[in-house]
């Protein structure tokens, strides 16, 4: 395991013990919707057409934060693109995080939640398939009927919006669940349309130190969008690696 060490502010070299991570990355506002991200040094949000090559390992630092905000997550929001792309299996976590959860008077696992207009999803996926809380689809009214119908024996299907889904209400309707700490692990396009509506709240963002050269997408895609300033928070340091969070003051 990689030790990371604080940056800023306070900085200091020796390694930060789970704990003292845990307190760093600790939601502080409820409710809200934080992102995670890894990019390369030029920006890029993939490598070799995965995000998994950024990240440096099972064992990297990236990974160990990765691991943390699920842990710490009611819900985990996922675009169906990057679902199927980067193979999702069932959302588990090991037993140490699922006490620290329980211990909390959270629910053993978080909630899977995945984003998908077309519904071109496969109930036999691992991540429906052998899910261990049942995951929750968000769609829209148009939606196919035939693609929907295969999904409801594996997931509960909300529809929010005509054409297209409507974010802000599909986060409403998590949260009359009691799913309050969001976090959304991608795609691009997902980040864009939820900083259209301005639903983001946490940024975590690991810098991998490679340069990866010409190619790859950036960690936001869809329309543009005017600017957001977001607060820096700390900037953690691994194996070459920044580990930085930003969050919005609202």
């Amino acid at each position: 395991m990689s030790d990371i060490a604080r940056l800023w502010p306070h900085p200091d070299t020796a390694p930060l013990d789970d704990e003292a991570l845990t307190e760093l990355y600790a939601h502080r506002t409820e409710p809200d919707l934080r992102v995670n991200f890894v990019t390369s040094v030029d920006g890029a949000v993939e490598l070799e057409g995965f995000s998994e090559g950024l990240s440096g390992g099972s064992d990297g630092p990236d990974k160990r934060v990765f691991g943390l905000l699920r842990m710490l997550c009611d819900a985990l929001v996922v675009g169906a693109g990057t679902l199927r792309h980067e193979g999702y299996r069932a959302l588990r976590l090991d037993q140490r995080r699922r006490a620290w959860r329980m211990a909390r008077g959270l629910s053993e696992y978080p909630t899977l939640v995945v984003v998908s207009g077309a519904l071109e999803l496969n109930p036999a996926q691992a991540a429906f398939a052998d899910a261990p809380v049942r995951p929750i689809v968000v769609t829209h009214g148009r939606a196919p009927a035939d693609r929907r119908a295969l999904l409801e024996p594996v997931a509960d299907v909300l529809a929010v919006g005509d054409d297209g889904v409507d974010l802000s209400t599909a986060l409403a309707r998590l949260r009359e669940r009691g799913l309050a700490h969001l976090l959304s692990e991608g795609g691009p396009h997902l980040f864009g349309a939820l900083l259209a509506e301005d639903l983001v709240d946490d940024v975590c963002l690991t810098i991998s130190p490679l340069v990866t050269g010409p190619g790859a997408g950036r960690i936001v895609a869809g329309a543009p969008t005017p600017p957001k300033n977001f607060t820096l928070r700390h900037t953690l340091i691994a194996d070459g690696a920044l580990l930085t969070r930003y969050g919005l003051d609202r």
